[in-house]
């Protein structure tokens, strides 16, 4: 797998091992750009912050059930945010947003890219927030617990096998209640780093108070198909992307503040996972929440705009 690492690294720095045909699937509201597209964002960005760094907390790769091989980055992007960017208003202050990234590798080139931006992040810390608050707790999401995300190495089959059985325990497993499925598969001191919007909870009766539970009551009959999106694995961790992955009727209950009134939706979500002593310790979440709102009908951007007038 270091090849395909390597192959990663290069594409990052210029697009030189990008094959032509490669699709950037960028979070909403870039959508699906080439690779001149994608590298014409990162200039904007680094506009907006001039001493712009990318800094990597997770790195793994693996080859899913396609028999594809895939490179996970996990990180946020950080610097002094001196320009607009999206117009969002900068701070003329330290500021981070974050990132997962999961690039595809064929033959030592990257093919094909799925990445989300925590954009609402960046809002909250310019002071314009257009969503209702967050249930979890927002913070600047850290690292794994054990320090080692960018040493990652080894067989990753019995982490993938936990993630697996947690998947289908979770989505279709009918004995026990959800929290009791959870404790199955689940520390009883997990963290669960969600994205802004919805933020960390912690423990499984924090993740069921503060993401779970309103989340399955606004979507009882969510939908998702692990088999035909990309859950690859690495040492104790393990990764998963899709595009999208998830797809549900917002039917009862409120979540993220919007009633559920029958609206279909789909969801990107792209998902870390650090498997300790056969469960899951920690899980890094994040969710293109502005492209779940524009299938709502709600303009995020063009209300951070007004607050931020």
């Amino acid at each position: 797998m270091q090849a395909a690492k390597a192959a990663v690294a290069g594409f990052r720095r210029d697009g030189r091992l990008g094959d032509a045909q490669c699709a950037v699937h960028l979070a909403h509201p870039f959508e699906t750009l080439d690779v001149a597209g994608y590298h014409r964002v990162l200039d904007d960005l680094g506009k907006a912050f001039p001493d712009l760094e990318r800094r990597v907390t997770i790195e793994i790769a693996g080859v899913d059930g396609h028999g594809q091989i895939w490179v996970g980055h996990c990180g946020y992007w950080c610097g002094a945010f001196e320009a607009p960017f999206l117009d969002i208003p900068p701070t003329r202050r330290m500021a981070a947003m974050r990132f997962h990234d999961f690039l595809r590798v064929e033959d030592g080139r990257v093919v094909e890219v799925q990445s989300l931006w925590d954009l609402p992040e960046l809002m909250l810390q310019a002071g314009v927030w257009p969503l209702s608050p967050a249930l979890g707790r927002e913070w600047q999401v850290p690292g794994p617990a054990t320090q080692d995300g960018l040493r990652v190495s080894g067989d990753g089959a019995r982490a993938q096998a936990v993630v697996d059985d947690m998947l289908a325990g979770l989505g279709n497993d009918p004995a026990g209640t959800p929290r009791e499925v959870m404790a199955r598969f689940w520390h009883e001191g997990c963290s669960w780093y969600g994205p802004s919007g919805i933020g960390t909870a912690r423990g499984i009766d924090g993740f069921r108070k503060h993401h779970q539970a309103p989340f399955l009551g606004a979507m009882p009959d969510r939908r998702s198909d692990v088999g035909a999106g990309h859950l690859f694995a690495e040492g104790d961790y393990v990764g998963f992307t899709a595009w999208p992955g998830m797809a549900a009727t917002l039917s009862g209950g409120s979540w993220l503040g919007v009633a559920g009134a029958g609206q279909e939706i789909t969801m990107r979500s792209l998902d870390f996972w650090r498997v300790e002593e056969g469960k899951i310790a920690e899980n890094w979440v994040l969710v293109d929440l502005l492209h779940i709102y524009d299938q709502l009908g709600v303009d995020v951007l063009a209300r951070m705009r007004e607050l931020a007038l």
